[in-house]
Parts: C-alpha cells; sequence; structure tokens
C-alpha cells in the first residue's frame, strides 16, 4: 500500500481510500497529527503534504466549478 487519502476519522479509526477502496486503520498506526484530506504515504509512515495540497488544491477548483452560475439559497423566513 503506497498512498492513501485520508477520507474520515471516526474515534480512534481512520477511513482510508486506498486505490479506490476504503480501508480502516487504526489511528494511533497513522503519523502523529494526521487528519482528513492528508495523503499519507504508507510505507513511510508520513504525510505527503505536496500531495495532500496538490489535491486540496484539486478540490477547492472543482467545487468553485461546481457553484459557478448558481444562485445562492434565499434569506429570510420561507415556507416549504
Amino acid at each position: 500500500m503506497p498512498k492513501a487519502t485520508v477520507d474520515r476519522i471516526e474515534d480512534d479509526v481512520a477511513v482510508l481510500v486506498v486505490d479506490g477502496r476504503q480501508v480502516n486503520r487504526a489511528l494511533s498506526t497513522l503519523p502523529p497529527g494526521v487528519r482528513e484530506g492528508d495523503v499519507v504515504d504508507l510505507d513511510a509512515g508520513t504525510v505527503d503534504a505536496q500531495t495532500t495540497d496538490a489535491l486540496r488544491a484539486e478540490v477547492r477548483a472543482t467545487r468553485t466549478r461546481a457553484k459557478r452560475g448558481k444562485k445562492p439559497p434565499p434569506t429570510g423566513n420561507f415556507d416549504l
């Protein structure tokens, strides 16, 4: 298992995405301070900061494109 993305952390378990599959791993086996969205090199036991930054930038760009042209939700009191 070369690299994994931390999808989420639930109590003391990290849910990782490795090659498109979800894998559970004890949080204590990952680098200290690891957080959701980090890319972890499982062989080296480190967070790959460069790949993590690139992934976060890609997600931000995708969100920006998805929001383009959409109206914000209405504000104030209204009935559904």
